[in-house]
């Protein structure tokens, strides 16, 4: 990773782990369950399946950058990192999640923030120490492709910031409860 990538992971990490904890710190119990409709997710759904995925993404760059490089794949979207990452933060194309990143209620409502930010935590680790070249290292995402591991190491805020927006559109519904929170 260049200097100028690891910068642009590192900021980009932040950037979105601040938007996030603004939006869903100050909510209470009942505004992180409250669905806006039985086929929707809550924010509290939203928020653990950001950190699954971050989870997921995080321990398979690292499995990689273990390996050897492989020179004979390209991404689909080499050279087009941040159109890449819009995509996916935009919310552009729409696909449910794999029934093993769908959220389940792994982690009581109160430890949701403090795991996130621990996801986080590892993934800005990685973005500053790792040595391995992440443009030879590639897995496959189920719409996308061969993605290289540095265009998987954005695609961890971008997914955040889709997921972020989904949250908001919950809190923006009529219904959502306004009642002050409790945190």
């Amino acid at each position: 990773m260049t200097p100028a990538e690891r910068a642009h992971a590192i900021n980009y990490l932040t950037e979105t782990r601040e938007n996030l904890l603004d939006s869903t710190i100050r909510l209470s119990q009942d505004q992180l369950q409250f669905k806006p409709a039985p086929d929707r997710w809550s924010v509290a759904e939203c928020l653990e399946h950001i950190i699954v995925v971050e989870n997921r993404i995080l321990g398979r760059i690292a499995e990689l950058a273990q390996g050897p490089a492989d020179t004979s794949k390209r991404s689909p979207f080499e050279g087009r990192d941040d159109s890449l990452a819009q995509i996916i933060a935009g919310r552009v194309d729409r696909f449910p999640a794999p029934e093993i990143l769908n959220p389940t209620g792994r982690w009581p409502y109160h430890r949701l923030l403090p795991e996130f930010r621990m996801a986080r935590g590892r993934s800005f680790d990685l973005a500053s120490r790792v040595d391995a070249d992440l443009r030879r290292c590639f897995f496959p995402h189920p719409v996308y492709g061969d993605l290289d591991c540095y265009q998987w190491l954005l695609l961890i805020p971008a997914h955040g910031e889709r997921h972020r927006a989904q949250a908001e559109e919950v809190m923006s519904t009529p219904s959502f409860p306004r009642a002050a929170a409790t945190r």
